[in-house]
């Protein structure tokens, strides 16, 4: 069954810089061993003014969960962890999940 990561980015403590280094994060994060697709987003701020629960989310699709237990077995994971954790120092969260419907 198709197999998902999903990273959960906490807020960082200054967005403007995370912004500015995202793109690299994101090609990291592109470059897994046998990613089928890659999604990321950012939260939206809350209406009443109040910080979100989290900034960003990464979401990995893998053929199974044999792909995506050796995609962040490898050295490709070390570096874009290395670079979030230069950017932000702190993973919210992260998911491995299997994937219903289409």
């Amino acid at each position: 069954m198709q197999t998902k990561i999903t990273l959960i980015i906490a807020n960082p403590s200054d967005p403007a810089a995370f912004e500015a280094q995202y793109p690299a994060l994101r090609e990291l994060a592109a470059a897994l061993p046998g990613m089928l697709k890659f999604e990321s987003g950012k939260v939206f701020p809350k209406e009443d003014g109040t910080p979100t629960p989290a900034y960003r989310t990464f979401d990995m699709y893998f053929t199974d969960y044999a792909a995506a237990s050796a995609a962040v077995s490898g050295a490709e994971v070390g570096a874009f962890f290395q670079q979030l954790g230069a950017m932000n120092g702190e993973l919210a969260m992260g998911l491995f999940t299997e994937v219903e419907g289409n």
